[in-house]
């Protein structure tokens, strides 16, 4: 089995059939010959991950027997794509497959998904999937030297482990992330196996492979969140804004051709139908490359080169220019004596041009920020056109738009402030306080995630992405207000009072040698872990007097590591870390 050289960030996975209606044209006859290669050199790897993301809790010998089913099963149909088998959807027969492994479904409490068909099966399936990935044992993790002879030993073997390993803790990942991440980690591993500082070069060049994780998970899992709670209109203006900003020279009409391919393809992918996932993905590549000369001109070497590759070289690509003749401001959403008569004739056009108009004029601004300032426009007008003069009203638009980012600017600076005053860390362990004051119901494990996480996107997994959570109702509130202002609620919110502190337990100020013994990435999680149960027992205390709290145990675990008996220092020095 090959593992191509995949570096394409959320495109071009699972294995399209005969069922699909075949391209005509030479460029996209191309693309599809291309992609069908891709997934049939990789249909094993492909069926981990979907497999480990529907039943998480599947042991790894379980996922093999899926493994070998479904290779046969595409060995059966490349050789005779009659077989009646081989004309249903792939995501179907993989359903099919994983209903009929004897005793699976029961034991794994998913066979209420296997009475159910197609679509609906699809949606039970996704439903089942926990984002709160407690209940998993903690990721294995092999001595540098174990795992450099491991990959020398059996390289399939130790990718298809990590494959498993990660699909199974990020259920909402899009699948072609996952094979990036895998790809990404076995050229660290042929890499660093090969230096003499194995352990250093691993920790080192891991990084990045991580944060490109976490960032990609945070991300679909916000934009899939948003598409299942408010609906396509919300993800449809979300891209009217990115694509605008990346494109500012793209003509309005093409622009919402392009906008309502890529909301097709969040339907797809979000509810995990991957070969509508796929399929859409690809026409929307297909799409930017075959008209790039209105769109970018930044893209035509990433339009040159091949399926997966061109996906990554597009997101990766600059924001075009601005075009000259673009003017710093668009005066008709203002200064039009007709703006509520060309509001009322089209709604949904109308502010879906001025976001498109807005948007490429302000490069700068975050999406959430311009998001904001359409909804701002829209209440604007639902007051100004009740009014005997309109126009007198809309006119002063500007001003409110520049009073939201003013204030965004004001969060901003205070957040750089904290940065300043606490460092890199500091700032951490101070959203970290912040988030278990106002969600304390959430499970120790799911607050040190989402603390590793950008303010914006924690928002989104906090709301959940395939549930509609209830947490306390000041949290549920701002999960269900307007998508736009959802960090604005969040940022307002204070210690729930609501929360009643679990009994006092002395184990949590009990630590022992193995604390030194920790690696920093394990060391990093105790403290996390650490932090957050203290601030759910000693919920009353202030931020201030919780960080004292917490530079007690850090000088507590700094000095009794140094000392001589790790141990006995715990033993004398734990009991005063709460006083």
């Amino acid at each position: 089995m090959k593992l191509l050289k995949l570096t394409g960030f959320i495109f071009f996975l699972f294995f399209l059939t005969e069922s699909l209606t075949l391209p005509t044209q030479p460029r996209d006859i191309e693309n599809f010959n291309s992609t069908q290669k891709f997934i049939e050199d990789n249909i094993e790897y492909i069926t981990i991950i979907a497999f480990a993301q529907y039943v998480q809790e599947a042991t790894f010998e379980e996922m093999e027997k899926l493994v070998k089913d479904m290779v046969e099963y595409k060995d059966r149909c490349m050789a005779d794509k009659t077989l009646p088998e081989c004309s249903k959807l792939p995501n179907n027969v993989l359903q099919e497959k994983i209903c009929a492994m004897e005793g699976l479904p029961q034991k794994h409490n998913f066979s209420h998904c296997c009475s159910k068909v197609d679509a609906q099966r699809r949606l039970c399936f996704f439903y089942n999937k926990k984002s709160d990935v407690g209940f998993l044992p903690p990721f294995p993790t092999l001595d540098p030297e174990e795992k450099c002879q491991a990959y020398e030993s059996n390289r399939e073997s130790l990718l298809n482990h990590f494959l498993y390993e990660v699909a199974r803790r990020n259920p909402f990942v899009f699948a072609p992330t996952l094979l990036t991440v895998a790809v990404h980690f076995e050229e660290v591993a042929k890499s660093c196996c090969e230096e003499q500082n194995k352990v250093n070069c691993l920790q080192t060049r891991a990084i990045p492979v991580t944060q490109y994780l976490k960032a990609f998970s945070s991300y679909q899992k916000h934009v899939c969140g948003a598409l299942l709670k408010f609906g396509t209109k919300v993800v449809h203006f979300i891209y009217i804004a990115i694509l605008s900003q990346k494109f500012p020279k793209i003509e309005f009409k093409e622009l919402i051709s392009l906008v309502e391919d890529v909301s097709s393809n969040y339907d797809g992918c979000c509810e995990g139908d991957v070969v509508q996932c796929i399929r859409d993905t690809s026409k929307v590549m297909n799409h930017i490359c075959s008209k790039q000369d209105s769109i970018s001109s930044k893209i035509k070497e990433c339009c040159e080169k091949k399926i997966p590759e061109r996906g990554q070289c597009i997101i990766n690509s600059n924001k075009d220019d601005r075009p000259k003749d673009l003017s710093l401001r668009e005066g008709k959403f203002t200064d039009s004596e007709n703006v509520c008569q060309e509001r009322d004739a089209d709604p949904d056009t109308f502010f879906a041009k001025f976001t498109f108009e807005y948007s490429r004029r302000h490069p700068d601004l975050s999406i959430p920020e311009l998001l904001r300032i359409v909804q701002i426009y829209k209440d604007l007008l639902r007051n100004c056109c009740n009014t005997e003069n309109p126009p007198g009203c809309y006119r002063y638009a500007e001003d409110k738009f520049n009073e939201t980012t003013e204030k965004s600017l004001k969060m901003v600076q205070q957040e750089c402030k904290h940065f300043q005053n606490l460092g890199k860390d500091g700032l951490k362990y101070h959203y970290l306080i912040r988030l278990t004051k106002i969600a304390p119901q959430l499970s120790t494990e799911e607050l040190v995630s989402l603390g590793e996480k950008m303010a914006d996107l924690v928002f989104g997994e906090l709301c959940g992405v395939n549930e509609n959570r209830t947490i306390n109702p000041a949290v549920d509130h701002c999960c269900k207000t307007n998508f736009a202002f959802r960090r604005p609620c969040f940022e307002s919110l204070k210690a729930d009072k609501t929360y009643v502190p679990p009994p006092f337990s002395q184990d949590l100020f009990t630590f022992h040698a193995d604390m030194c013994q920790s690696q920093n990435e394990e060391l990093q999680r105790k403290t996390d872990r650490f932090l957050v149960n203290l601030v759910k027992l000693k919920h009353e205390l202030t931020d201030e007097e919780l960080q004292s709290l917490f530079t007690n145990f850090a000088n507590v675990v700094d000095k009794c590591c140094k000392a001589e008996s790790p141990e006995v220092c715990f033993n004398e020095e734990s009991p005063k870390i709460g006083n």
